[in-house]
Order: C-alpha cells, then structure tokens, then sequence
C-alpha cells in the first residue's frame, strides 16, 4: 500500500462545472486511472465511494470521483464524458488504463459511455465496473431487457459486476442471463445478503465494503 493525498477539482462541463475529488497515490508514476460516481441519491461522498476511493490509490489507481444529481440519464452520462475528458487533461499523469465504475444508476451511466467510447475507438477504455447495476425498478422485472441494451452491446472491454444477493433491483438470475448474452468478458461478485445499498444484515458496513474494496481492486490490477 501507498501513500495518497486528496484534491478538490472543478470539472468543466458546458457553461456549467461539476464538484470533483481526485485521489491520488504518492507513486513516481501513475499509469491507471479510475472514473467513479454515485447513483441516483446521494453524491461522490457516499461512504462506500471515498471508501474505494481511498482503496484503490493506496493501490497505485488515480481515483476521480464526482458529483452530478440529475436524475436525466442522458444529463447523467454528459457528465460522465466531462469527467472523464477532465482526467485525460491532468499533464502529470500519464495514463495508459482508464477504468470507469457507478454505482447503482452511475453504473448504467458508465456502461452507456463505455459503448460510445468504446465504438468510436477500440481499447478506448480497460474495463468497467458495475456496482448494484439496478437491472430494473423494485418489482418490475420486465425492463431488465431495455436496461440491459448497453450490456448486451458491449464488446472487446471486461465488465465486473459487484451486487448483493437481497438487491431488489437486480434479480440474480436475470443478471446471469444478461450475462450469457453479452460479448464482453464479465465476472461477477455476489455479497450474500447484500440489499441495493450492499447492507447486509448481521455485518458492519465496514467488513462489506472491505470484501467489495478488495474484489474490485483485485480485479482492476488484473485488467491492467
């Protein structure tokens, strides 16, 4: 593990700008990156964020997470392309890998970006990474097929998923056959017990996010 310091940022983003925290590891050199935001509640302080966040720069990943709270999905994926517009500018790191990861609907907005940049440009980016991928709304299975379109049109970039056995938006085995259709690499990691919010009952918030922290950061250095 390394050293990391913490940098507000201010991300442009048309006439507006977005509130951003870079984390960054105290490395000589900083190859990958990762793009990380929130879902539709709440913002890039989440717990669960600043903690991977901190997780993943201790482990030699530039973390840039930031706050948007439109609730437009279009809005929401704009400003995930201004995110990661942002990062490719900082001429003091020389980025090699950008991983982008949401959670709940940051993670369907990270999926969408992947499929553009990933169609304009092969290798555009290293992976994505989808916690509590909300497949569907609480008790409407049915739409797992429209939100699950980007899935399905992925290709050539891997795709880890990180989702609690209990989510009420993401059934586990209509996730697995989304899964089965789609052309890019997955893996999947299941908390047992864990809710939309990774709650899971009869363990500390801290012991969930230590298991989920560890899958992801294993999983990025092995797509690197």
């Amino acid at each position: 593990m390394v050293a990391v310091s913490e940098e507000k940022v201010t991300i442009p983003f048309g006439t507006k700008v977005l509130d951003g925290v870079l984390t960054v590891p105290e490395v000589e050199a900083v190859r990958t990156g990762l793009v990380l935001t929130h879902g539709a509640g709440g913002d890039m302080n989440l717990k669960a964020l600043r903690s991977l966040a901190s997780c993943t720069a201790a482990s030699g990943v530039l973390c840039l997470r930031f706050t948007c709270k439109s609730l437009n999905f279009t809005y929401r994926v704009r400003a995930f392309q201004a995110a990661v517009d942002y990062l490719k500018t900082l001429e003091r790191f020389t980025l090699s890998n950008v991983f982008l990861a949401g959670r709940s609907m940051g993670a369907r907005a990270a999926v969408a970006l992947g499929r553009q940049l990933c169609a304009a440009e092969e290798g555009a980016i290293q992976g994505l990474l989808c916690v509590s991928f909300p497949l569907h709304p609480p008790g409407q299975r049915h739409t797992h097929v429209k939100r699950s379109e980007d899935l399905r049109a992925l290709s050539h970039v891997p795709v880890l998923f990180v989702s609690g056995t209990a989510d009420n938006m993401c059934e586990r085995k209509l996730l697995e056959s989304v899964v089965e259709q789609m052309k890019s690499s997955t893996s999947a990691h299941w908390v047992e017990g864990g809710s939309h919010g990774l709650a899971v009952k009869g363990r500390t918030e801290e012991s969930v996010l230590e298991e989920v922290n560890s899958k992801i950061i294993t999983w990025i250095l092995e797509h690197v």
